[in-house]
């Protein structure tokens, strides 16, 4: 039987198009790069979202990347907390930046970092705690808050595949003293390509503008910013003030076009994908996959395939039968499974240190997404449970 289903129906919609042909056509010759649009849509989203400031970017690599940069100037060197289940760019920001990842397993629930594997990991040189909420699942506990809090430890959070799930009724994104997110063609909202830097925090804010244009003081919108270094500086001309040594991350008029058109139908279509993803576990096998996960507050971007038990010879059944139905999955969920195993790492950490992740190391063999979209149909969902409840 073909299902032919892909990770992702298009995202991009007629009315996204219409709009951007509407700005470009407009009577009054329009600005292309970083301007009036990428301002509004910074404005909307930090609304939406519950925080003050959001600094638009050209991806949420570029977030990050822009984040453990500001933290290396605040804190200095030291360790950062990350999961071992993540996407490439969370870690190689870290390093990027001169800290030393320090690596706490998974919670099998949440697929985030367990809280007590991440409070046993804390010493006096750990710098923040960089915690991703994968798929839609809320990653957080009030056991974990409440321990970063009590240290004076920050919280990092990565929520670029997870808009719209929330921690005690509160959007995650808003717990961390930054937060990260990702408007890739695939997550819940795209401008195609791009991403979002949010806080509350006016200091790292104004870091954040500057980081995003090369690291140029005159890109802060406070004036005593600006004034300050340019009395600290009298030597340099103020317009040209590099304060940090950032690069462009700048984004376009036309992808903020794009986000400030699908923002408006961002809620509705998380609902679609929490009645979808709840659809899908409630007829899945509990038997062969894992079906205990914590769905409160989830919004989840896709579905979340887990077997119950190691079985190698089941779980290549189980693939054979997803390609002969046309279905696209992802093994190893998040970035392809275990980051510990990747060749990026093995000259930072000790030979075989991935087997100390056993949560991490299952879901790298036997754990799978598939695709969750607004426009999925319930029968084609329930085809979907079907066929893999019955994979021999």
């Amino acid at each position: 039987m073909r299902l032919d289903l892909p990770l992702m129906d298009n995202n991009i919609t007629r009315e996204d198009l219409d709009q951007v042909i509407g700005f470009l056509g407009a009577k009054e010759m329009p600005i292309l790069t970083q301007s009036r649009q990428v301002q509004a849509l910074e404005a909307e989203w930090s609304q939406w979202l519950g925080v003050k400031h959001s600094v638009f970017v050209n991806s949420g690599s570029s977030a990050n990347f822009m984040t453990m940069s500001i933290l290396r100037e605040l804190a200095g060197p030291g360790e950062v907390i990350v999961p071992p289940l993540t996407w490439v760019s969370d870690i190689a920001a870290v390093l990027a930046a001169g800290f030393t990842p320090v690596f706490a397993d998974i919670n099998p629930r949440t697929l985030a970092m367990d809280a007590d594997a991440i409070l046993a990991c804390l010493t006096p040189a750990t710098r923040a705690v960089f915690l991703t909420h994968i798929l839609g699942f809320d990653g957080l506990t009030d056991r974990l808050l409440d321990g970063l809090k009590a240290r004076g430890i920050p919280l990092i959070e990565d929520v670029c595949e997870s808009h719209g799930a929330t921690h005690g009724g509160r959007k995650l994104g808003t717990f961390g003293l930054v937060s990260n997110f990702s408007f890739y063609y695939a997550h819940h909202m795209s401008t195609v390509e791009g991403g979002m830097v949010c806080t509350d925090d006016e200091r790292v804010y104004q870091m954040a503008r500057s980081f995003r244009s090369h690291g140029m003081v005159r890109e802060a919108t406070d004036g005593a910013v600006r004034e300050a270094w340019a009395r600290n500086w009298p030597d340099l001309n103020p317009d040209f003030i590099f304060a940090y040594p950032g690069h462009n991350f700048r984004n376009s008029e036309m992808n903020a076009v794009i986000g400030r058109s699908q923002l408006p139908r961002l809620d509705r279509n998380n609902l679609q994908r929490r009645e979808n993803f709840r659809l899908f576990m409630e007829n899945l096998d509990g038997k062969r996959y894992f079906t205990d996960f914590k769905v409160e507050g989830s919004c989840n971007y896709a579905f979340t395939l887990v077997l119950r038990e190691p079985d190698t010879a089941f779980c290549n059944a189980l693939m054979a039968a997803l390609r002969a139905a046309g279905v696209e999955f992802r093994r190893g969920a998040s970035g392809g499974g275990n980051q510990l195993r990747q060749p990026y790492l093995k000259h930072l950490v000790p030979e075989g240190h991935h087997l100390r992740f056993p949560q991490a190391e299952h879901i790298h063999f036997y754990g799978f997404y598939l695709g969750n979209y607004p426009s999925l149909k319930a029968d084609k969902i329930l085809a979907l449970c079907r066929l893999l409840n019955e994979v021999a």
